[in-house]
Order: C-alpha cells, then sequence, then structure tokens
C-alpha cells in the first residue's frame, strides 16, 4: 500500500529540501510520489493505479502519495499547479514530474526506462 508522506516524513525519507540546497535522495530505491487531493476527479482515477504499482513493485519501488490540501507547504515546495502531479525519483540523477492522470501502462514503461525497475 502506497504510505503517506507528511513534510516531516517526506525530508526524512526523500530529501530534506529546508537544509539541502542541491537534490540529494535518501533512499536506497527508486520512488513515486502522487500528488493528489481528495476533491481531485482524476486523481481518484490514479489513486487505484498507484495502489496496484505499489503491490506489484514492492521492495523494488517506493510509492508514496502527498495530499496536497493537507500539506500544503510541500506541494508550494515543488511547485505543484495541477494535480494529479506524479514526481519519479531514480536512485542516481535528478527526479521527474508528470503531470496528470497516466495510464498504468505510461507508469510501468517510466518505471522501467526512467527508473530502471523490471
Amino acid at each position: 500500500m502506497a504510505e503517506f508522506l507528511t513534510t516531516e516524513t517526506f525530508k526524512e525519507k526523500v530529501f530534506d529540501y529546508a537544509n539541502e540546497k542541491e537534490w540529494k535522495y535518501k533512499s536506497d530505491l527508486p520512488g513515486i510520489i502522487d500528488f493528489y487531493a481528495d476533491w481531485c476527479g482524476p486523481c481518484k482515477m490514479v489513486a487505484p493505479i498507484i495502489e496496484e504499482l505499489s503491490t506489484e513493485y514492492e521492495g523494488k519501488l517506493n510509492v508514496w502519495k502527498v495530499d496536497t490540501e493537507a500539506q500544503q507547504e510541500l506541494a508550494g515546495a515543488f511547485g505543484i499547479q495541477s494535480i494529479p502531479s506524479i514526481l519519479f525519483i531514480p536512485v542516481e540523477g535528478q527526479p521527474q514530474m508528470a503531470a496528470g492522470a497516466l495510464p498504468k501502462a505510461t507508469f510501468e514503461k517510466i518505471i522501467k526506462e526512467e527508473l530502471g525497475v523490471e
């Protein structure tokens, strides 16, 4: 099951943007973060896909969710303008943001090609 992040747990598990200038990912596994809101229709379409991915890639990929309504500081730190916004995080290199409700096949392609997870 996807883990919900607060601003504090984000800083512990993903990236401490308050104290670090350069991106430095804190996990040994690649990650996906779903920035969403409960009232958002497209977010509700993506939610079951996120849950499926968290089960299918368990132990190979971190899957997180951030409620942009409850975590406004975190959403602001990433300049979230539209939701859902999905942040794909490789272990090495810069994360990439994708906006909108992506189909599962697109998630799987990015996970394989950009994050190197089979």
